[in-house]
């Protein structure tokens, strides 16, 4: 990532949108608003001065709410450019109120609060859409209790907490925890609000869910039996009826870092069937039986509740066994469905292009990176769920197809 903002011959234009878009194979007129970030790209050296002093937290999206960013911000220290960005729905000075303490520590003077929206036209001989993929919103499935209970998480989010660089500097402490602790820092200042007020009631109720956070924080600190549900809308007909191909190598490879990390981590893979279809993958999976103490469970799971504690109680069929079983766990990982893009429709209305059933862009049949506009190609999860070796290997072939378009005068060349 550092490599391409470095290239002398590539443009990122990050934090931009296409608003308009025309032509044809050669000569593709494309017309992107560029957002306003209120930080002169030109003059900001990412020091952090002004989020180090920036006086209002929000939760970060980036770690998905368990922990706080400022309203001035970087997404992660990698992303480019290296350029931080204020939050205009977060920011004092933005939403009418005196604060302009990130311009004051800017010695850079990179702080400009009237920066407006810029446009940009661009003359381009090829495309390739490359938008990515959304998860599927687990909240469909009340059953689980994503969103309701603070132990049920997506993949995603436990990618977060396995990081190096997210919220708990990958310890894996329970959700129910870290918003514990949030909420103690401020339950110490509603009372001494309520010591100075006299108002013993509310005192005592205070004191009372201190008491309890304190010891499930003490107690219930870091998860250790882990439980992985996957196909969580994939493979559903009442949301998505395909597999979202790369859940079950996701489920598994966290599996085997949080045994790497927590020892005593027991981890159970809740599946219909197990889909290690890569090269090693099947080896990857039986390692991760044999050594990391995986345990596989064929079964679907029917609901998720939870106890006095927090702690989720899973029950579903093990169909193996022919049985219903409960089991009671610190911590659940759904493997959420890969969903397309929600702007992808509005997007392929202005380039032309088709979209299959499920709003993937629809590819040709025998050259599977040609969309069905000449000159535009795709790849990775733009055109269906795909893991990062495939869309590695699709964005290399897709930018050689473009290259040659670009080579050949502005035609598109079929193979």
């Amino acid at each position: 990532m550092l490599d391409v903002g470095r290239h002398p011959k590539i443009n990122v234009l990050a934090y931009s949108e296409i608003t308009d878009f025309s032509g044809h194979v050669g000569d593709f007129r494309v017309k992107v608003r560029q957002k306003a970030r209120y930080v002169d790209a030109s003059r900001c050296t990412a020091c952090g001065a002004c989020a180090e002093k920036c006086p209002t937290k929000v939760p970060n999206e980036f770690n998905f709410g368990l922990d706080m960013r400022k309203a001035i911000y970087k997404d992660y220290a990698q992303g480019i450019p290296s350029v931080y960005t204020i939050d205009p729905q977060h920011c004092k000075v933005l939403t009418g109120g005196k604060c302009g303490v990130c311009a004051k520590v800017c010695q850079a003077k990179a702080i400009d609060y009237e920066q407006k929206d810029s446009e940009v036209e661009l003359n381009v001989a090829s495309v390739i859409v490359s938008t990515g993929y959304e998860l599927f919103d687990a909240t469909q499935i009340s059953e689980y209790g994503y969103g309701r209970l603070p132990n049920v998480i997506s993949s995603l989010e436990m990618e977060r907490l396995l990081s190096a660089g997210g919220p708990t500097k990958g310890h894996l402490t329970r959700p129910s925890v870290i918003h514990g602790e949030a909420r103690l820092k401020e339950l110490q200042k509603l009372i001494k609000k309520a010591e100075k007020a006299e108002n013993a009631d509310e005192l005592a109720a205070l004191k009372k869910e201190q008491e309890w956070l304190e010891d499930h924080v003490q107690r219930y600190h870091t998860a250790k039996k882990l439980g992985f549900i996957q196909c969580v809308g994939s493979r559903d007909f009442r949301f998505h009826k395909y597999c979202s191909s790369y859940c079950c190598m996701h489920s598994i490879k966290e599996a085997i870092i949080a045994r790497e990390h927590e020892p005593e981590t027991v981890s159970y893979i809740f599946y219909m069937d197990l889909r290690t279809v890569g090269k090693g993958f099947e080896e990857y999976k039986v390692r991760g039986a044999k050594v990391s103490g995986l345990r596989y469970i064929r079964g679907r799971v029917a609901e998720i509740l939870q106890d006095k504690d927090l702690n989720p109680v899973v029950y579903y069929e093990d169909t193996e066994q022919r049985k219903v079983v409960s089991l009671t766990l610190d911590m659940v990982i759904l493997a959420n469905a890969c969903s397309a893009p929600k702007g992808i429709v509005n997007l392929a209305s202005m380039l032309g292009l088709e979209l299959d059933e499920n709003h993937f862009v629809k590819t040709h049949p025998n050259r599977p990176l040609d969309t069905s506009v000449p000159g535009i190609f795709t790849c990775g999860c733009a055109q269906g769920p795909l893991d990062i070796p495939e869309s590695v290997a699709q964005a290399s072939s897709a930018a050689a197809k473009a290259a040659e378009v670009v080579m050949t005068g502005g035609r598109a060349v079929a193979v």
